[in-house]
């Protein structure tokens, strides 16, 4: 029945949601089953070299395990981003899906990586200042432990990180952009605890003890720069940047041709792989939007896109059709 107060945006919401804006954020990514395996072996590893690194006095042990507790934070806020995402994926009141929930716990992440570096740079700085006795064989076995699990989380999330599809890779396509942060997350880890082992070995083989909490100091530094990074790239994504050139320049040269020219193009991430568009074209009257759409090439992931295309006489046209994937 026809509700007589609702109001002209919420009829225009209703008839929006007619056609489907979810762009596949409704389905589970093959990343997050993966990720909620590591959590579990980083969360316990964590716990174990926290707990060994205060009592054996290792700095390089305790930092390896703070650096592990902060990817074990930014991994639950990637598990929570992919649920929250697919449940919400229908929810109209989000213009273009819910892709961008992943760049949001990204970025979140990003800041919480931060504050641990800042954290484990202090409490090495500490060590420095004035050491303690480290009970060497004790923090080396836990060290390779962590090292272990960091191993086979890197194989588990390994799989599909990077894209195959040379045309994909091209356009600067990347895979689930959740799953490639949560596998730089623990590959970071395993150098962490390489350096971590290595700075006991060299403390107890060789007597210089301050190359422990100068591990510390490097492994804070790691992840500082990693940190910007990812603040970088998935700030990039929240702020509406433009598609990277290769997507841009490919788009331009499928629908040009044929006296069309392209006079305005928008083009920005949605959701991992998957970008909104806007494209203004002027070109002859036989060539309509459905043509120009046409030309689009389905690997550039323009799950929407609209056309105005202006012919010689003045006179536009918009289209504004189903997805082109």
């Amino acid at each position: 029945m026809h509700d007589k107060h609702r109001s002209p945006a919420e009829a225009a919401l209703e008839r929006t949601a007619r056609h489907d804006h979810t762009f596949g954020q409704d389905l589970r990514r093959p990343g997050e089953p993966r990720t909620r395996v590591v959590i579990a072996l980083t969360a316990v590893t964590m716990v174990v070299e926290i707990i060994a690194g205060t009592a054996f006095g290792s700095m390089a042990l305790l930092a390896d395990g703070l650096h592990m507790a902060s990817h074990t934070t930014a991994l639950a806020i990637t598990a929570v981003a992919y649920a929250y995402a697919r449940r919400n994926a229908g929810n109209r009141h989000f213009s273009f899906g819910t892709g961008k929930v992943n760049a949001l716990a990204g970025f979140t992440g990003a800041v919480l990586l931060a504050i641990f570096a800042a954290i484990m740079a202090w409490e090495s700085f500490g060590r420095v200042m004035n050491p303690v006795e480290i009970a060497f064989d004790q923090a080396i076995w836990v060290a390779v432990l962590g090292l272990a699990v960091n191993g086979i989380s890197v194989a588990i999330l390994g799989v599909d990180e990077h894209p195959h599809d040379h045309e994909s890779a091209a356009a600067g396509h990347h895979h689930d952009h959740n799953l490639r942060s949560a596998y730089l997350h623990v590959l970071a880890d395993a150098l962490t605890s390489v350096l971590a082992i290595g700075a006991l070995l060299a403390a107890k083989y060789f007597g210089v003890v301050w190359v422990d909490p100068a591990v510390g100091l490097l492994g804070a530094a790691l992840v500082t720069r990693w940190s910007w990074g990812l603040l970088k790239e998935t700030g990039s994504v929240l702020l509406d940047r433009q598609a990277p050139k290769a997507t841009l320049e490919t788009l331009t040269a499928a629908v040009e041709g044929d006296d069309s020219v392209v006079t305005d193009l928008h083009v920005w991430s949605i959701g991992p792989s998957v970008y909104a568009g806007i494209l203004g074209v002027e070109g002859p009257s036989r060539l309509d939007a459905a043509a120009y759409r046409a030309r689009v090439p389905q690997a550039l992931g323009l799950a929407h896109l609209s056309i105005e295309v202006t012919h010689p006489d003045g006179s536009t046209r918009e289209t504004n059709e189903p997805p082109v994937v």
